[in-house]
């Protein structure tokens, strides 16, 4: 298989690129939501500069899935999207939960995203030798409503909404939520998970495909509740 394969992923307030060789990964990611859209080609550059790989070696894309960040995953899909315009080469999405929690790098663990209203974008994950089990897949829940559905003890939670609702979290697993921006670069554990039977989604029209937003937008619910009806989809 080629080694060369780039991941992105944008789905939260660390944004991240990396690439894997026949040497190893070489990553870079930037923190801050609002930096996304000014940051990415610049990221993009970098990590295939500093490893050496060109746009035409490149076997394939991965890109990180939603939940997360309506605005976020519209740039990082945006980014790929644009590069197999130039390359034409296969688009794998692979849920950035997912990526999160292959990074806390322990057998059982939540991840969870910030989805406000008391909310989070949560699931809940079991790892093996190249391989994991959704043991709650991911939806809009509550700290409690996730702790109740997962079927097995959890032994971390990972990510911004496991942050914010920190004393949740402690009563469910006993230990502190570990933020994003101590994890390593979620674009790493997209390469990994490329590996890992279950986790990608192959995307068969990548100039039409969207990522899982996991809640329509607020501008969209708002045009919706003022118009009576769907928003029409940008690609029709």
């Amino acid at each position: 298989m080629n080694p060369y394969w780039l991941a992105i992923d944008t789905a939260t307030d660390v944004a991240s690129v990396a690439v894997s060789t026949p040497t190893g990964t070489a990553a870079r990611s930037v923190r801050g939501a609002r930096q996304h859209a000014a940051q990415i080609v610049p990221l993009l550059d970098e990590v295939l500069r500093s490893s050496g790989v060109r746009l035409e070696q490149l076997a394939g894309i991965i890109v990180g899935d939603g939940p997360g960040s309506f605005t976020g995953l519209r740039i990082g899909w945006a980014a790929a999207k644009g590069i197999i315009q130039q390359r034409p080469v296969p688009l794998i999405a692979i849920p950035s939960l997912l990526a999160a929690a292959h990074a806390a790098g322990v057998e059982t663990v939540a991840a969870c995203y910030d989805a406000l209203r008391g909310q989070v974008y949560g699931a809940v994950y079991r790892f093996g030798d190249d391989e994991v089990k959704t043991l709650v897949a991911p939806a809009v829940l509550t700290i409690a409503e996730l702790a109740s559905q997962s079927p097995h003890a959890v032994l971390l939670a990972v990510g911004d909404g496991a942050e914010r609702y920190g004393d949740a979290v402690r009563k469910w697993t006993g230990r502190a939520p570990v933020g994003l921006e101590a994890l390593p670069p979620l674009a790493v554990s997209l390469l990994a998970l490329f590996a890992y039977d279950g986790a990608r989604r192959a995307i068969g029209d990548g100039a039409t495909a969207e990522p899982v937003y996991g809640r329509p937008a607020e501008a969209q619910v708002k045009w919706e509740a003022s118009h009576g009806r769907p928003l029409p989809h940008t690609s029709r």
